[in-house]
């Protein structure tokens, strides 16, 4: 197997012969690093050492059982059909007088269960340290753990079988008989085990004795404490430390370590009572000492897990022919506890090592990678095509190809901004505006209410690059608190700005675009979503013209104002910007296709010429004629607009094209006429026009 670059951080390294001590292999290391890549672990590459081989294997956060050679061991057992020796959990060893008098005693002080759930500790006298035996020594170097003595040995050495973290005080150097596990005091040191001083604070969390810090709890054990020659008792600490609180202590150090690595993940008390057992029995056979007290703090019952699993719906979700009997072997294999339940159901218990495993997805991902990926037939899926387009994703989709079809770009800009550029086109005043806790910048100290500060600054960025025409939109969402709440809103924002080239019979013609072209735009994107009753309201107060769709107001347009282009360092330019919102447009858009036979006759077409004053709308006009002229007019629309020489101050020319069919026989000039006539009569009373 060719080893592979693993990602930076920390790998559980573990040995062929290790593992051996838990399950009966028979594979070659190669075949067995095989089976447990497609069983899910990463093996980043083998490497021989005397006579041994080490396997690196990068570990998933979500399974802190296997940063420990028993929970490798067991994915080994159940990846190669092989029962496991033993599992390495003994009978957890306590401590009894037995009649003795005046022993040594140590009392716990845990000041906050929280940062403590469980702290226990074994007080293990007449040790003799001295270097360890061969294999013990052999073990800890082939995973990369320097040998220190058996003392500090054992407690690596079990840390790396049992994935528990342990540490050991010389009690000799504690001045006190108590121990208390508290949050650091402010300005508090320590010199740890790496002989370097540390600077504590209440984020810290630490082991201490009635006078001063001896460790960082988790992390780094102390040089004042440490176990040495002279140690003739042992304070052997194993404990549970909230993953949290261990991570923000050792980032503020600056350090990682076996221990920390393996605290932050999660250790379990069921693992720490049990790897201390191991530990004390250890010494006892390596060290020759004593168990003579014990003490522990925060010890609470377990609740026990189970799932109810269907073996039919295993199989179904697979897709692969496994068997009842298969799946009951693969999950006791794994460790987990099967009974059988009501209609052929399985109970499953949950081992105390698996908190990754919380529902029926997880038992079937489980019986998945033991069964072997590559054992499940292939099948095509059975694909039922469905496209609504209704969704508001489709929609954004169909808004865009309309607008890039139309011939503008798409910008992006950022959602964080400065409160001055929203001000500048009057929105940086509101207490709705939801501002930035830490803010990396002045120019990132709100969400953004509105896209129209960005569009201006691409228009001004793009002017400086001399183009001549800048048509760009933008599709995101602007930020506010409304009712004391944060609320986002889809959001479409343009601007046009310079002069378009149009290419017609005649040559090129220079056309300098104006706020007929945004709403040019806009009645393109309603006329792709279905949307037939818009209008557009003046307000001469703020000199934008609001969009109502369905008498709801969605949006506005207008001429971005002199001293508002000059924040932005625009100069001798007009823009036009629009603004919409979004969610409130596609509530009312409509995609369905009507489809409507061809007429079966022909219309007649009548032109209205006509002079009127200049502020008279010409929406209220074209409502009057539709709603005079009967079912006749088919089709109304401007089809000119002129102002000039012929045209009096204050007034303004329209032609409107009326377009006159039935659907049940071809109109005649005697049926058209007089009704054509009486539309320029009633454009003459209501609005004083004058026909030309």
């Amino acid at each position: 197997m060719v080893p592979r670059a693993l990602p930076a951080g920390f790998h559980m390294k573990v040995t062929y012969n290790w593992l051996k001590d838990f399950v009966d292999i028979s594979i070659t290391p190669e075949a067995l690093a095989d089976k447990l890549v497609m069983a899910g672990l990463e093996v980043g590459g083998i490497e021989e050492h005397l006579g041994d081989f080490i396997f690196e294997i990068e570990i998933t956060s979500n399974r802190p059982d296997w940063l420990s050679v028993i929970g490798i061991a067991r994915e080994v057992a159940a990846s190669t059909g092989k029962k496991l020796k033993k599992t390495g959990f003994i009978r957890s060893t306590q401590y009894t007088d037995n009649g003795k008098k005046n022993i040594l005693r140590t009392a716990l002080i845990v000041e906050n269960k929280k940062d403590c759930p469980l702290y226990t500790a074994q007080i293990i006298s007449g040790v003799k340290i001295g270097p360890s035996p061969d294999w013990l020594k052999n073990r800890l170097e082939a995973v990369g753990c320097r040998s220190i003595n058996n003392v500090v040995d054992i407690t690596n050495y079990i840390m790396f079988e049992y994935g528990a973290p342990l540490h050991a005080f010389d009690l000799g150097l504690l001045n006190s008989d108590t121990i208390v596990v508290r949050r650091a005091k402010p300005g508090e040191k320590i010199e740890t085990i790496d002989a370097k001083e540390r600077l504590l604070d209440q984020d810290i969390l630490v082991i201490a004795d009635r006078e001063k810090a001896v460790a960082l709890a988790g992390v780094m054990g102390g040089k004042g404490t440490e176990v040495n020659d002279a140690t003739r008792a042992v304070l052997l600490e194993a404990a549970v430390f909230n993953p949290v609180v261990i991570r923000r202590g050792r980032q503020k150090q600056g350090i990682q370590t076996e221990s920390s690595y393996r605290f932050e993940r999660e250790v379990t008390p069921e693992v720490v009572k049990q790897a201390s057992a191991r530990a004390v029995e250890l010494m006892q056979e390596l060290a020759g000492g004593e168990l003579i007290s014990s003490a522990a703090s925060g010890i609470s019952p377990v609740k026990k897990r189970e799932l109810i699993v269907s073996p039919v719906r295993v199989r179904d979700l697979l897709g692969a022919p496994i068997g009842k009997s298969k799946i009951q072997k693969i999950l006791r294999q794994l460790g987990f506890g099967v009974k059988p339940a009501a209609k052929g159901n399985l109970k499953i218990g949950i081992p105390f090592y698996r908190r990754d495993v919380s529902q029926e997805a997880d038992i079937v991902e489980e019986v998945a990678r033991i069964f072997g990926y590559q054992n499940i037939p292939a099948t095509s899926p059975k694909v039922s095509p469905y496209v609504s387009g209704s969704g508001s994703r489709e929609l954004c989709g169909l808004v865009r190809d309309v607008l890039v079809g139309v011939g503008l770009h798409e910008a992006f800009t950022y959602s964080l901004i400065d409160r001055k550029s929203l001000s500048c086109v009057g929105a940086g005043e509101s207490d709705s505006l939801i501002e930035i806790a830490n803010p990396l910048s002045r120019d990132q100290e709100v969400m953004v209410s509105t896209l129209l500060p960005g569009m201006l600054r691409a228009v001004a960025l793009n002017l400086n690059q001399k183009q001549e025409n800048i048509g760009i939109f933008e599709i995101n969402r602007v930020f506010c608190w409304q009712r004391g709440e944060p609320r986002e809103e889809l959001t479409l924002a343009m601007a046009l700005c310079g002069v378009k080239t149009c290419f017609l019979g005649q040559g090129a013609v220079k056309d300098r675009v104006s706020l007929l072209h945004v709403k040019g735009v806009l009645e393109t994107v309603f006329d792709r979503l279905g949307i037939r009753t818009q209008r557009l309201e003046s307000q001469v107060e703020t000199g934008s013209i609001v969009v109502y769709v369905d008498n709801e107001k969605i949006g506005t347009m207008e001429r971005a104002k002199i001293e508002v282009l000059g924040a932005f360092d625009i100069k001798n330019k007009d823009v036009f910007l629009a603004e919409l919102s979004l969610d409130k447009l596609f509530r009312h858009s409509d995609l369905k296709k009507r489809f409507v036979l061809l007429p079966l006759y022909p219309g007649i077409s009548r032109d209205i010429s006509l002079v009127l004053q200049a502020e008279i709308k010409a929406g209220d006009v074209l409502q009057i004629v539709r709603d005079a002229a009967g079912p006749l007019l088919k089709d109304l629309k401007v089809t000119d607009y002129y102002k000039g020489e012929q045209i009096p101050s204050g007034f303004r020319g329209l032609t409107l094209t009326c377009f006159y069919r039935s659907d049940e026989r071809t109109l005649t000039e005697a049926e058209v006429n007089p009704l054509h006539a009486h539309m320029c009569v009633l454009l003459t009373e209501r609005f004083g026009a004058k026909i030309r």
